[in-house]
């Protein structure tokens, strides 16, 4: 492998990373952590709210997503770096979220009985590396398929082990 070819895929790894932590942070609900993944000036698009700037962003998500559970997943990513500070990727990705059963999610209910959804679409995102590292500059997240989850909504099994917030440092 050539060194600009090394260079290349270390680059590409190190948006697999950040992608990686958007999902963990977004789902254990680590809302200061999650800001650190998005350039200050990032475009959201593709979800429901409208919002200023990605601090504005992260303060509506983690509103709308109190009471939630959430699990989020990407794969299959293509990554293409444009410059040495600009990247593109698309994601495929999964989202199951639920609510409790008092508070149904006004904006994302189609009936009373609904408490959830199952998502599968595709964030296309622009990355711009930064002095620490890279971040997400533009997220547009696209749905192709949506299910809703109907009837007792789903508790989580007792004694199951809780994600450990210090496993990894962020870096």
């Amino acid at each position: 492998m050539a060194n600009d070819e090394l260079a290349e895929a270390i680059e590409i790894e190190a948006i697999k990373h950040l992608k990686a932590r958007y999902f963990r942070f977004l789902d254990t609900k680590r809302w200061d952590e999650w800001r650190l993944q998005f350039c200050d000036d990032c475009v959201f698009e593709g979800i429901s709210t409208t919002f200023a700037d990605a601090d504005d962003f992260v303060a509506g998500i983690a509103r709308q997503h109190a009471r939630t559970r959430t699990v989020h997943h990407g794969h299959t990513p293509e990554i293409e770096l444009l410059t040495a500070t600009t990247a593109r990727g698309i994601w495929a990705m999964a989202d199951y979220v639920t609510w409790p059963p008092d508070e149904p999610l006004a904006s994302w209910a189609v009936d009373d009985e609904m408490h959830g959804f199952v998502g599968y679409g595709y964030y296309e995102e622009e990355y711009r590396r930064v002095i620490d590292g890279w971040r997400i500059a533009r997220l547009r997240l696209t749905r192709i398929r949506v299910d809703p989850l109907r009837g007792p909504a789903a508790e989580p099994l007792p004694n199951l082990l809780a994600p450990s917030p210090d496993w990894l440092p962020l870096r």
